[in-house]
Protein backbone atom coordinates (compact mmCIF):
# COMPACT_ATOMS: atom_id res chain seq x y z
CA UNK A 1 0.00 0.00 0.00
CA UNK A 2 1.01 3.54 -0.69
CA UNK A 3 1.63 5.73 2.23
CA UNK A 4 -0.83 8.07 2.96
CA UNK A 5 2.00 11.19 2.60
CA UNK A 6 5.26 12.04 2.09
CA UNK A 7 7.58 14.46 4.23
CA UNK A 8 9.60 17.49 2.84
CA UNK A 9 11.83 18.84 5.27
CA UNK A 10 12.51 22.60 5.34
CA UNK A 11 14.51 23.52 7.86
CA UNK A 12 14.41 26.31 9.89
CA UNK A 13 11.39 28.34 8.02
CA UNK A 14 11.81 31.99 8.30
CA UNK A 15 8.22 33.79 8.66
CA UNK A 16 6.31 36.85 7.65
CA UNK A 17 5.87 37.76 10.68
CA UNK A 18 9.84 37.33 11.38
CA UNK A 19 9.27 34.48 13.75
CA UNK A 20 11.53 31.31 12.53
CA UNK A 21 9.78 28.38 12.53
CA UNK A 22 12.09 25.94 13.48
CA UNK A 23 12.67 22.22 11.58
CA UNK A 24 9.74 22.80 9.71
CA UNK A 25 8.33 19.93 7.48
CA UNK A 26 5.38 19.96 4.87
CA UNK A 27 3.55 16.70 4.17
CA UNK A 28 2.17 15.94 0.99
CA UNK A 29 1.30 13.17 -1.93
CA UNK A 30 1.47 13.01 -5.15
CA UNK A 31 -1.63 11.44 -7.34
CA UNK A 32 -0.64 10.21 -11.23
CA UNK A 33 2.80 11.20 -13.12
CA UNK A 34 4.25 14.18 -14.51
CA UNK A 35 4.23 14.12 -18.13
CA UNK A 36 6.67 14.87 -20.83
CA UNK A 37 5.93 18.25 -21.15
CA UNK A 38 5.08 19.25 -17.30
CA UNK A 39 1.76 20.49 -18.59
CA UNK A 40 -0.48 18.39 -16.24
CA UNK A 41 0.36 19.36 -12.56
CA UNK A 42 -2.73 20.49 -10.64
CA UNK A 43 -2.71 21.28 -6.99
CA UNK A 44 -4.68 20.86 -4.95
CA UNK A 45 -3.82 22.28 -1.21
CA UNK A 46 -5.86 20.76 1.84
CA UNK A 47 -8.77 22.95 3.73
CA UNK A 48 -9.53 23.65 7.55
CA UNK A 49 -10.30 20.06 8.78
CA UNK A 50 -8.85 18.68 5.37
CA UNK A 51 -5.30 16.12 4.38
CA UNK A 52 -4.51 15.27 1.29
CA UNK A 53 -6.70 11.82 1.86
CA UNK A 54 -9.60 14.02 2.13
CA UNK A 55 -8.85 15.54 -1.45
CA UNK A 56 -9.23 12.20 -3.15
CA UNK A 57 -12.53 13.39 -2.89
CA UNK A 58 -12.39 15.89 -5.47
CA UNK A 59 -10.69 13.73 -8.71
CA UNK A 60 -10.69 10.26 -9.59
CA UNK A 61 -11.26 8.13 -12.95
CA UNK A 62 -13.39 9.59 -15.28
CA UNK A 63 -13.66 13.39 -13.45
CA UNK A 64 -12.50 16.53 -15.03
CA UNK A 65 -8.99 15.75 -12.05
CA UNK A 66 -8.00 12.40 -13.12
CA UNK A 67 -4.63 10.64 -12.10
CA UNK A 68 -4.94 8.92 -15.43
CA UNK A 69 -4.29 12.67 -17.35
CA UNK A 70 -2.78 14.78 -14.48
CA UNK A 71 -0.21 15.27 -11.73
CA UNK A 72 -1.74 15.59 -8.44
CA UNK A 73 0.56 17.41 -6.15
CA UNK A 74 -2.15 17.73 -2.43
CA UNK A 75 0.30 19.73 0.01
CA UNK A 76 -0.96 19.85 3.51
CA UNK A 77 -1.57 23.45 5.81
CA UNK A 78 0.79 23.91 8.61
CA UNK A 79 -0.93 23.34 11.60
CA UNK A 80 -3.31 20.11 10.23
CA UNK A 81 -1.30 17.30 11.93
CA UNK A 82 0.59 16.17 9.16
CA UNK A 83 2.67 19.33 8.32
CA UNK A 84 4.37 21.17 11.12
CA UNK A 85 1.86 21.28 13.55
CA UNK A 86 1.14 22.37 17.34
CA UNK A 87 0.60 18.76 17.87
CA UNK A 88 4.15 17.61 16.51
CA UNK A 89 6.49 20.31 16.99
CA UNK A 90 8.93 19.89 20.23
CA UNK A 91 9.66 23.05 22.33
CA UNK A 92 10.17 26.06 21.69
CA UNK A 93 7.46 25.47 18.87
CA UNK A 94 5.26 22.86 21.13
CA UNK A 95 1.45 23.49 21.40
CA UNK A 96 0.01 27.03 22.08
CA UNK A 97 3.51 28.29 21.33
CA UNK A 98 3.61 27.70 17.65
CA UNK A 99 3.94 30.80 16.00
CA UNK A 100 1.35 32.24 13.56
CA UNK A 101 1.82 30.91 9.80
CA UNK A 102 0.33 32.67 7.29
CA UNK A 103 -0.99 31.91 3.90
CA UNK A 104 2.58 33.48 2.58
CA UNK A 105 4.21 30.95 4.65
CA UNK A 106 1.83 27.89 3.71
CA UNK A 107 2.39 29.08 0.15
CA UNK A 108 6.06 29.89 0.11
CA UNK A 109 6.86 26.62 1.46
CA UNK A 110 4.81 25.05 -0.84
CA UNK A 111 6.66 26.89 -3.95
CA UNK A 112 10.32 24.96 -2.51
CA UNK A 113 8.35 21.25 -2.21
CA UNK A 114 7.10 21.83 -5.71
CA UNK A 115 9.82 23.93 -7.56
CA UNK A 116 12.88 23.65 -5.63
CA UNK A 117 12.24 19.54 -4.63
CA UNK A 118 9.59 18.21 -7.66
CA UNK A 119 11.49 20.87 -10.02
CA UNK A 120 8.00 21.95 -11.45
CA UNK A 121 8.19 25.15 -13.35
CA UNK A 122 4.57 25.80 -14.43
CA UNK A 123 0.98 24.96 -12.69
CA UNK A 124 -1.64 24.02 -15.19
CA UNK A 125 -4.48 24.43 -12.08
CA UNK A 126 -4.70 25.03 -8.48
CA UNK A 127 -8.20 24.21 -7.04
CA UNK A 128 -9.98 24.11 -3.53
CA UNK A 129 -12.28 24.09 -1.22
CA UNK A 130 -12.91 26.49 1.81
CA UNK A 131 -9.15 27.38 3.20
CA UNK A 132 -7.67 25.50 0.26
CA UNK A 133 -9.77 27.68 -1.91
CA UNK A 134 -7.70 30.60 -0.29
CA UNK A 135 -4.18 29.13 -0.64
CA UNK A 136 -4.96 29.01 -5.05
CA UNK A 137 -5.50 32.79 -4.62
CA UNK A 138 -2.61 33.21 -2.52
CA UNK A 139 -0.60 30.88 -5.19
CA UNK A 140 -1.68 33.08 -8.19
CA UNK A 141 -0.53 36.13 -6.55
CA UNK A 142 2.33 35.42 -5.01
CA UNK A 143 4.17 33.69 -8.25
CA UNK A 144 1.73 35.02 -10.87
CA UNK A 145 4.07 33.55 -13.78
CA UNK A 146 3.96 29.54 -12.47
CA UNK A 147 0.18 29.83 -12.30
CA UNK A 148 -1.99 28.96 -15.01
CA UNK A 149 -5.48 28.77 -13.96
CA UNK A 150 -7.44 28.54 -10.21
CA UNK A 151 -10.56 27.91 -9.46
CA UNK A 152 -11.05 28.61 -5.66
CA UNK A 153 -14.91 27.33 -4.11
CA UNK A 154 -16.41 28.50 -1.21
CA UNK A 155 -13.47 30.75 -0.68
CA UNK A 156 -11.75 34.33 -0.78
CA UNK A 157 -9.37 36.25 -1.16
CA UNK A 158 -9.05 38.04 2.00
CA UNK A 159 -10.69 36.96 5.21
CA UNK A 160 -13.82 38.98 5.54
CA UNK A 161 -14.90 40.97 9.14
CA UNK A 162 -17.80 39.06 9.44
CA UNK A 163 -15.78 35.45 8.74
CA UNK A 164 -13.30 36.52 11.25
CA UNK A 165 -16.21 37.08 14.12
CA UNK A 166 -17.50 33.82 13.39
CA UNK A 167 -14.19 32.13 14.11
CA UNK A 168 -13.81 34.08 17.30
CA UNK A 169 -16.83 32.73 18.27
CA UNK A 170 -15.97 28.87 17.66
CA UNK A 171 -12.33 29.81 19.40
CA UNK A 172 -14.58 31.19 22.31
CA UNK A 173 -16.18 27.87 22.62
CA UNK A 174 -13.43 25.75 22.70
CA UNK A 175 -10.89 28.20 24.88
CA UNK A 176 -14.16 28.20 27.56
CA UNK A 177 -13.76 24.80 28.38
CA UNK A 178 -11.57 24.18 32.38
CA UNK A 179 -9.06 21.77 30.70
CA UNK A 180 -7.97 24.13 27.96
CA UNK A 181 -5.46 25.91 30.02
CA UNK A 182 -4.19 28.21 27.85
CA UNK A 183 -3.55 25.52 25.09
CA UNK A 184 -1.24 23.68 27.82
CA UNK A 185 -3.55 20.83 28.72
CA UNK A 186 -2.70 17.57 30.05
CA UNK A 187 -6.00 16.39 28.63
CA UNK A 188 -7.97 17.05 25.48
CA UNK A 189 -10.64 19.97 26.17
CA UNK A 190 -13.52 17.17 25.18
CA UNK A 191 -16.35 20.02 26.06
CA UNK A 192 -14.67 22.74 24.34
CA UNK A 193 -14.13 20.50 21.02
CA UNK A 194 -17.63 19.21 21.44
CA UNK A 195 -18.81 23.00 21.83
CA UNK A 196 -16.27 24.05 18.97
CA UNK A 197 -18.33 20.89 16.83
CA UNK A 198 -21.69 22.05 17.43
CA UNK A 199 -21.53 26.06 17.06
CA UNK A 200 -19.61 25.29 13.71
CA UNK A 201 -22.60 22.87 12.75
CA UNK A 202 -24.69 26.32 12.67
CA UNK A 203 -22.24 27.88 10.03
CA UNK A 204 -21.23 24.64 7.58
CA UNK A 205 -24.74 24.13 6.47
CA UNK A 206 -27.54 26.88 5.14
CA UNK A 207 -30.78 27.82 7.19
CA UNK A 208 -32.69 26.09 4.11
CA UNK A 209 -30.67 22.42 5.39
CA UNK A 210 -32.02 22.75 8.56
CA UNK A 211 -35.48 23.47 7.36
CA UNK A 212 -35.89 20.90 4.77
CA UNK A 213 -34.19 18.77 6.95
CA UNK A 214 -31.64 17.73 4.34
CA UNK A 215 -29.46 16.60 7.70
CA UNK A 216 -31.41 13.49 7.30
CA UNK A 217 -29.86 12.69 3.96
CA UNK A 218 -26.83 12.06 6.30
CA UNK A 219 -28.55 9.49 7.87
CA UNK A 220 -29.48 11.89 10.74
CA UNK A 221 -32.72 11.47 12.52
CA UNK A 222 -32.66 14.57 14.25
CA UNK A 223 -30.65 17.78 14.72
CA UNK A 224 -29.10 16.68 17.71
CA UNK A 225 -27.83 13.27 16.22
CA UNK A 226 -26.31 15.60 13.88
CA UNK A 227 -24.43 17.68 16.05
CA UNK A 228 -23.06 15.28 18.20
CA UNK A 229 -21.64 13.87 15.30
CA UNK A 230 -19.96 17.07 14.93
CA UNK A 231 -18.92 16.90 18.54
CA UNK A 232 -17.77 13.37 18.17
CA UNK A 233 -15.90 14.18 14.68
CA UNK A 234 -13.56 16.81 16.57
CA UNK A 235 -12.84 15.46 19.73
CA UNK A 236 -11.70 12.23 18.01
CA UNK A 237 -9.79 14.10 15.08
CA UNK A 238 -8.61 17.18 16.00
CA UNK A 239 -5.79 18.36 18.41
CA UNK A 240 -7.34 21.95 20.13
CA UNK A 241 -3.98 23.20 19.56
CA UNK A 242 -4.17 22.36 15.69
CA UNK A 243 -7.69 23.54 14.88
CA UNK A 244 -6.70 27.62 16.54
CA UNK A 245 -3.07 27.46 14.54
CA UNK A 246 -5.20 26.84 11.30
CA UNK A 247 -7.83 28.83 12.50
CA UNK A 248 -5.16 31.89 12.93
CA UNK A 249 -4.18 31.29 9.34
CA UNK A 250 -7.55 31.87 8.13
CA UNK A 251 -8.26 34.78 10.10
CA UNK A 252 -4.71 36.43 8.82
CA UNK A 253 -5.75 35.30 5.40
CA UNK A 254 -5.20 37.78 2.88
CA UNK A 255 -3.58 37.75 -0.26
CA UNK A 256 -2.02 41.21 0.10
CA UNK A 257 0.07 40.46 2.99
CA UNK A 258 3.57 40.16 2.31
CA UNK A 259 6.20 42.69 0.21
CA UNK A 260 4.87 42.18 -2.66
CA UNK A 261 1.63 43.90 -2.28
CA UNK A 262 2.50 45.33 0.97
CA UNK A 263 -1.40 45.47 1.84
CA UNK A 264 -2.10 46.85 -1.21
CA UNK A 265 -5.42 44.24 -2.00
CA UNK A 266 -6.46 45.66 -5.07
CA UNK A 267 -3.03 45.85 -6.66
CA UNK A 268 -2.93 41.60 -5.78
CA UNK A 269 -6.37 40.81 -7.07
CA UNK A 270 -5.05 42.94 -10.31
CA UNK A 271 -1.83 40.97 -10.29
CA UNK A 272 -3.05 37.61 -10.64
CA UNK A 273 -2.78 36.56 -14.44
CA UNK A 274 -4.68 33.22 -14.00
CA UNK A 275 -7.21 32.05 -15.49
CA UNK A 276 -9.77 32.14 -12.52
CA UNK A 277 -13.33 30.70 -12.15
CA UNK A 278 -14.82 31.89 -8.67
CA UNK A 279 -17.58 29.27 -7.74
CA UNK A 280 -19.05 30.38 -4.78
CA UNK A 281 -22.60 28.70 -3.06
CA UNK A 282 -24.90 31.15 -2.78
CA UNK A 283 -26.23 29.90 1.13
CA UNK A 284 -22.44 29.81 2.27
CA UNK A 285 -22.57 31.79 5.87
CA UNK A 286 -19.00 32.20 5.78
CA UNK A 287 -17.77 33.04 2.32
CA UNK A 288 -20.71 34.53 0.87
CA UNK A 289 -20.70 35.49 -3.06
CA UNK A 290 -20.85 39.08 -2.63
CA UNK A 291 -16.78 38.79 -1.65
CA UNK A 292 -16.52 37.12 -5.01
CA UNK A 293 -18.29 39.61 -6.65
CA UNK A 294 -15.80 42.33 -5.27
CA UNK A 295 -13.14 40.58 -6.21
CA UNK A 296 -13.29 39.38 -9.90
CA UNK A 297 -14.47 43.21 -10.79
CA UNK A 298 -10.15 43.74 -10.13
CA UNK A 299 -9.31 39.99 -11.48
CA UNK A 300 -8.02 40.67 -15.23
CA UNK A 301 -8.93 36.88 -16.17
CA UNK A 302 -11.91 35.65 -13.82
CA UNK A 303 -15.29 34.84 -13.91
CA UNK A 304 -17.70 34.80 -11.42
CA UNK A 305 -19.77 31.74 -11.73
CA UNK A 306 -22.14 30.98 -8.20
CA UNK A 307 -24.27 27.78 -7.42
CA UNK A 308 -27.17 27.55 -5.52
CA UNK A 309 -27.35 25.04 -2.80
CA UNK A 310 -29.06 24.40 0.65
CA UNK A 311 -25.99 22.21 1.69
CA UNK A 312 -24.39 25.75 2.21
CA UNK A 313 -20.41 25.79 2.68
CA UNK A 314 -21.04 21.71 2.46
CA UNK A 315 -22.00 21.80 -0.83
CA UNK A 316 -18.69 21.16 -1.79
CA UNK A 317 -18.06 18.32 0.86
CA UNK A 318 -17.70 15.13 -1.80
CA UNK A 319 -20.90 13.46 -1.77
CA UNK A 320 -23.71 15.99 -0.30
CA UNK A 321 -24.66 17.68 -3.36
CA UNK A 322 -24.55 15.93 -6.94
CA UNK A 323 -25.00 19.22 -8.92
CA UNK A 324 -22.49 21.24 -7.22
CA UNK A 325 -19.73 18.33 -7.96
CA UNK A 326 -21.36 17.57 -11.26
CA UNK A 327 -20.75 22.10 -12.23
CA UNK A 328 -16.90 21.90 -10.61
CA UNK A 329 -16.44 19.43 -13.19
CA UNK A 330 -17.78 21.49 -15.66
CA UNK A 331 -15.82 24.41 -14.55
CA UNK A 332 -12.55 22.82 -14.10
CA UNK A 333 -12.68 21.34 -17.26
CA UNK A 334 -13.01 24.46 -19.21
CA UNK A 335 -9.93 26.14 -17.06
CA UNK A 336 -7.49 22.88 -18.33
CA UNK A 337 -9.62 22.84 -21.80
CA UNK A 338 -8.57 26.58 -22.64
Amino acid sequence: MMPDFATYELGDLPLLSGEVLKDAKIAYQTYGSLSATGDNVIILPTFYTGTNTRNEGFFGPGRAIDPARHFIISPNLFGNGRSSSPSNTPAPHDGPRFPLVQMWDNIAAQHRLIHDHLGIEKIALVAGWSLAGCQSYQWAAQYPHMVQAILPFCASAKTSPHNFVFLEGVKAALCADQNWNGGNYDNPPEAGLKAFGRVYAGWAFSQAFYRERLYNQLGFQSIEELMQDWEQDHVQGWDANNLLAKLATWQAGDISAGPLYNGDYKLALGAIKARAILMPCTQDLYFPPEDNEIEVCHMPNAVFRPYDSPWGHCAANPGNDKGFTAQLDVNIRELLEE
